[in-house]
């Protein structure tokens, strides 16, 4: 069973619409939100052992935050380019050629491809929980895949179960 963990990065700054996309950092509640889903993150005792993220600036500072609020957050950081604003069939191509020694990966990065490859990754669960990521998945939100396979290559469309999901709303 390998279990991976999709966050989406903590709400952007637009106070500069003329700037580059890839450099928008956090506003401040985007900030104030990635510090609370930290702290989250630790009272539910979730820990990583590696961290796959886009380069983005947001991403970089929504994790920056989450160590903040989490505490004592030290898994190793990958930052690849192709995970920026990556659609989920790349987002899954990431995912399955980790080395299956991971045993906890956190993937960090952007709609609408997070959103598309926790639908594409799981089918319907009895909690509902699919169906809200399904409307909406929004900023700082964290999902928890379940997939029935022994390495990461053998993960396949459908598969998992969506065992968690939390909404920052929830945490206010």
């Amino acid at each position: 069973m390998k279990r991976l963990t999709i966050l989406r990065h903590a709400k952007s700054s637009w106070d500069q619409p003329e700037g580059d996309d890839f450099d928008r950092t956090l506003n401040e509640r985007g900030r104030k939100t990635a510090v609370r889903m930290g702290r989250e993150l630790k009272r539910r005792q979730m820990g990583f052992d590696l961290v796959l993220a886009s380069p983005a600036a947001r991403v970089r500072e929504t994790l920056d935050q989450l160590a903040k609020g989490y505490g004592d957050f030290d898994p190793d950081v990958r930052f690849e380019h192709a995970l920026y604003l990556a659609d989920a069939a790349t987002l899954l191509d990431q995912v399955k050629v980790l080395q299956d020694n991971v045993e906890a990966p956190l993937l960090v990065g952007h709609n609408p491809g997070l959103q598309r490859l926790i639908l594409l990754l799981t089918t319907e669960d009895h909690k509902g929980r699919r169906k809200l990521v399904a409307e909406k998945y929004p900023t700082a939100a964290v999902a928890v895949i379940e997939l029935p396979a022994a390495r990461w290559s053998a993960i396949e469309w459908g598969s998992g179960t969506l065992a968690e999901l939390i909404l920052p709303r929830e945490l206010d």
